[in-house]
């Protein structure tokens, strides 16, 4: 049931991006920010984690997730070294998923041999 309720909160956040995306005049990289934005303030109000234990893989994942972990890592890093926190603590927190992407993106380039569109 978990795996049900994660790819349906998934597939909905997805899908509003997508209505998002069509019915406005946004660029996809605003949309991006927006999301990643809105995670941190949902983090912020207290909000995303009760969702998030809720909703678990399908709210995590996206980049309300994302956005979301960045928060708690510079929550976390400002209590550990003060002001130089709000810096670090959202990349600490974060860096797996971010190291992660390039390996992946890369490995991914190796195989499908990517090209510039014409």
């Amino acid at each position: 049931m978990d795996y049900l309720k994660a790819f349906l909160v998934g597939g909905l956040i997805c899908a509003a991006v997508q209505i998002l995306l069509d019915r406005t005049k946004m660029m996809p990289g605003r949309v991006m920010v927006s999301l990643v934005v809105l995670g941190c303030v949902l983090g912020a109000l207290g909000l995303y984690q009760p969702f998030l234990e809720w909703a678990g893989a399908g709210a995590a994942v996206p980049l309300l997730g994302f956005g979301n972990t960045l928060w708690k890592g510079v929550l976390e890093g400002v209590g550990k070294d003060g002001f130089l926190g709000i810096f670090k603590g959202g990349l600490t927190a974060s860096s797996a998923g971010i190291a992660a992407a390039l390996v992946f993106g890369y490995l991914g380039s190796l195989v499908f041999k990517p090209k510039m569109k014409a």
